[in-house]
């Protein structure tokens, strides 16, 4: 069970009480009790931001300062609750295909994070226009992918100003994983995609790529 200390806490206290109504007037510590007393699943807010790769997507947002934010492919959130914690004002939109990842965004969302949008998408036919969002983030997504060429095509199209995308630099035990890129790959997949600009660098056993469209 993960210390209070160890999770993003208003997250956490706002997924408890978009799950749980009659909770909303609790401060984040009664919330995330209750949420606990509960069975709510909280250690999906453990603290990720000092993994290499999740520091490494950080920095170049720091850079950036985006005003929005596309996340592709958002998952358990290793990156999107480090993203929604160190950005307070940015507005997010996370996509996803899972029915019970796209709850608990909903959760989250319901519980006060208003700034944060959730919608059932696949990241290869994103319903956006050219260049809604500032930056565009596809992090261990790619890897996922039948066709990873057409939602780094998405991924360019949407973005203003730059596409952030990691995917793991080396082969791994995870089943799900269908493909391995090398910098190369990973640059020739995002110039084909219509990206002026590639920068790839390495973090531990990940490749950060920043694309500019």
């Amino acid at each position: 069970m993960c210390d209070e200390s160890d999770m993003y806490g208003e997250l956490a206290a706002a997924y408890v009480r978009g799950m749980a109504p009659d909770l909303a007037g609790l401060d984040a510590a009664r919330a995330i009790a209750a949420g606990r007393t509960r069975g709510l699943k909280l250690h999906r807010f453990k603290r990720t931001a000092e993994l290499p790769r999740v520091r490494a997507v950080l920095g170049v947002l720091r850079s950036l300062m985006p005003k929005n934010l596309l996340d592709v492919g958002t998952g358990r959130g290793v990156f999107l609750w480090p993203l929604l914690d160190a950005f307070p004002q940015l507005a997010v939109t996370a996509i996803d295909l899972a029915d019970h990842r796209l709850d608990l965004l909903a959760a989250v969302r319901r519980g006060g994070v208003e700034r944060l949008q959730a919608r059932r998408m696949d990241a290869t036919r994103l319903a956006f226009r050219d260049d809604d969002f500032d930056v565009v983030t596809v992090l261990e997504v790619l890897e996922h992918l039948d066709d990873p060429a057409a939602a780094a095509r998405e991924a360019v199209r949407v973005a203003r100003r730059a596409v952030i995308a990691s995917v793991p630099s080396r082969e791994d035990d995870n089943p799900e994983h269908i493909r391995v890129f090398d910098r190369a790959s990973l640059t020739d997949l995002l110039e084909r995609a219509g990206a002026r600009k590639v920068k790839v660098d390495h973090v531990l056993n990940h490749m950060i790529c920043v694309a500019i469209p």
